[in-house]
């Protein structure tokens, strides 16, 4: 089997947005689930649990667990300063270096480069504490693993997601918490989210046409549009959610209503919508290159091929002990074998 990307027929690969998961799981599974020496153990086992569960459901072929190397690039700062700002964590005080700390594997994604200096994450120090201990699970599991320096875990599914669906190897199911990947779901290529903040939903064209009212391939515009407060994007003065899907259900993409816009059109712009798209101007051009996914980041071929066990018992028993991971190991070594090939 040839690494991933190159070789494979007829293969389902699951995109795993692992930040995303392991965030919901530390707010979502009780604190209450501790190690034996009492260290809060709830991000590893709700992760392992989500794993689980759809590798059983999907029954992929391939899994990629995708991670930030920087969380907040500085190339997306350096268009819109104000860019999860609001999840900087002490930024006064935060130290200033021309090159971001790489830290170690999952804490990588805590620190950044942001506007050329190093940018720390607020991020609960039980969360922090537990982010070495994914790692250690994952790699005794096998499962493989992508981050790019200078990228979000976003751009890497991204950039994984085109490379499979280019070589029409098979389908490819993004499992994600983000809205933000709403943008790469493409019926055509076979690419799909799954929506953990509804239970895993399946989230196709269909699916973002009927929420939002837009083309099911124009959610990166609508989301320039209409602005994420979550990410420190204020979107266009005046243009909410309504008003953006009306503009993209009349001209089809953003780039269209610009162009219209420039050439004198004035018939299907909503009420005041022309004008406040022209005084946006210079938020919208760098506000398209803030939102829009990385399709190609210089990643290195990963194999992503599921194991049909662990590859390193000795050390998953050591930590299933250690961390009283017994269930979440059990539930995922189950998974694995009971989706492997006969």
């Amino acid at each position: 089997m040839g690494e991933f990307g190159v070789s494979g027929g007829g293969e389902r690969l699951l995109l795993a947005d692992t930040p995303s998961l392991y965030f919901r799981a530390f707010h979502g599974v009780p604190r209450s689930v501790r190690a034996p020496d009492g260290m809060a153990v709830n991000a590893v086992r709700g992760l392992l649990d989500v794993l689980a569960r759809q590798i059983v459901e999907l029954r992929p072929r391939r899994l990629v667990c995708c991670f930030d190397a920087d969380w907040r690039p500085a190339f997306r700062v350096a268009l819109i300063a104000s860019y999860k700002a609001h999840r900087v964590a002490d930024p006064v005080s935060a130290p200033v270096s021309p090159v971001a700390d790489a830290g170690g594997p999952g804490v990588a994604g805590l620190q950044a480069g942001g506007a050329g200096g190093v940018v720390v994450e607020e991020v609960p120090d039980e969360l922090e504490a537990q982010l070495p201990v994914i790692d250690a699970v994952l790699a005794a599991f096998g499962i493989a693993r992508a981050e790019a320096a200078g990228f979000e875990a976003d751009d890497v599914i991204a950039t994984l997601a085109t490379r499979h669906s280019v070589g029409r190897v098979g389908p490819v199911d993004i499992l994600t918490g983000d809205r933000d990947l709403f943008q790469l779901v493409c019926d055509d290529a076979g690419v799909a989210v799954r929506y953990a903040v509804e239970k895993f939903a399946l989230v196709d064209e269909a699916s973002v046409s009927a929420r939002y009212g837009i083309p099911g391939r124009a959610y990166a515009d609508f989301a320039v549009l209409r602005g994420d407060p979550s990410d420190g994007l204020p979107g266009v003065a005046g243009i909410g959610a309504k008003t953006a899907a009306a503009l993209l259900v009349r001209f089809g993409s953003l780039s269209a209503a610009l162009a219209a816009l420039d050439a004198g059109v004035v018939e299907g712009f909503p009420a005041r919508a022309a004008a406040r798209l022209a005084a946006a101007r210079d938020y919208l051009a760098a506000a398209v290159g803030v939102v829009a996914v990385v399709r190609d980041v210089p990643l290195e071929a990963v194999s992503g091929v599921l194991p049909v066990a662990p590859v390193d018992p000795v050390a998953l028993a050591e930590l299933t002990a250690r961390y009283g991971l017994a269930g979440s190991v059990g539930r995922l070594t189950a998974a694995l074998a009971a989706v492997a090939p006969a």
